[in-house]
């Protein structure tokens, strides 16, 4: 009888087989004016990731281990934000939505892999401007396209294996309601407070991985970039100075938006922190960023502009009129 019992309530346990995203819950105007903002952000982030993408692949002047590195970074932005604005456009047209639990690890995984994998690639690029300006006569020989591809797919394995222990960890606990997520997405902190299971092991777990993922690449961040402020003091022109600076200051703007915002949602959340501004704060990294990283790129980087114009150029040349229109758009993204 009581065997019977015991198992009749482990079974209750694991009743909860979806959950309830709320994402941001106000007025009906207001929820329209996200939706608006939100849509245009993620259009505008798919075609200037898009236009980087394209104008390295297509032009031989920026097939370089950076121009490699930063198409590598627009991929992952748009898979990124991918992954979560589409399902939050949704839910804030039907004012909340249902999700599976399998979706929303599924969600979970592919957000947190890209996540991981920026964390690395950010790494790897600070190493790269470190040889580029530290070892120039040696750089052509370091940063080879088999090495720059190799460290690429170590990142992307990387991010893949790591936020899979997560996944399974997390796929093994038991959640008895509520079932409500006050979230736009599904992050592992919202999944933590409605389990009804012991998270000591994934708590453990995420402590553990901050080594490799947040330590150690930071470590090597700022590491790269003392020895490169070095090296540029040592210059002696002004003008010599200011080019290796600018070579640089692209990717250290990138790394310290994006790790401000990181840090300010898991690493030193503010106590007594509302759910709202958790979700506000959510934004820049899942949203923001990955809008704002072709711009920046784009707006101080000559190599790309001028590319841009000798392509619109090109094609203007020959007639076709459909490019007129993409290259407006091109130019909004890039010279605004």
């Amino acid at each position: 009888m009581n065997v019977k019992k015991k198992e009749h309530d482990e079974n209750n346990l694991t009743a909860v087989t979806e959950f309830f995203l709320l994402a941001f819950q106000a007025s009906q105007d207001l929820q329209i004016l996200l939706y608006c903002l939100l849509l245009l952000v993620y259009c505008g982030t798919l075609c200037g990731n898009l236009l980087i993408i394209t104008l390295v692949a297509i032009s031989k002047n920026l097939h370089t281990p950076m121009y490699f590195f930063i198409s590598q970074l627009s991929i992952s932005d748009i898979l990124l934000t991918t992954t979560i604005v589409p399902n939050t456009l949704h839910i804030l047209l039907s004012n909340g939505g249902a999700i599976t639990f399998i979706n929303c690890l599924t969600q979970f995984y592919f957000f947190s892999v890209f996540e991981v994998f920026e964390c690395f690639l950010l790494t790897v690029m600070s190493y790269d401007r470190y040889v580029a300006i530290c070892n120039p006569l040696r750089y052509t020989t370091i940063m080879t396209s088999r090495r720059c591809v190799i460290l690429a797919t170590i990142s992307w394995f990387l991010g893949f294996f790591i936020i899979l222990i997560n996944i399974i960890t997390t796929s093994e606990l038991r959640f008895c309601g509520p079932n409500v997520i006050d979230h736009f997405y599904c992050d592992l902190v919202p999944l933590l407070e409605l389990s009804c299971s012991d998270t000591f092991i994934i708590q453990l777990e995420i402590y553990l991985q901050s080594i490799p993922i947040i330590i150690i690449p930071i470590t090597i961040i700022v590491m790269s970039y003392t020895y490169i402020i070095l090296a540029i003091l040592r210059i002696p022109s002004s003008i010599g100075r200011q080019k290796a600076f600018s070579t640089c200051s692209s990717h250290l703007i990138v790394v310290s938006i994006y790790y401000s915002t990181l840090f300010s949602v898991y690493i030193f959340p503010t106590k007594g922190q509302t759910v709202t501004i958790s979700k506000i704060l959510s934004l820049p990294y899942t949203v923001i960023t990955p809008f704002i990283n072709p711009i920046i790129y784009s707006l101080r980087n000559k190599d790309i502009k001028k590319v841009v114009q000798e392509t619109l150029h090109k094609h203007q040349s020959r007639g076709e009129i459909y490019f007129f229109f993409v290259r407006k758009s091109f130019l909004y993204l890039l010279f605004l």
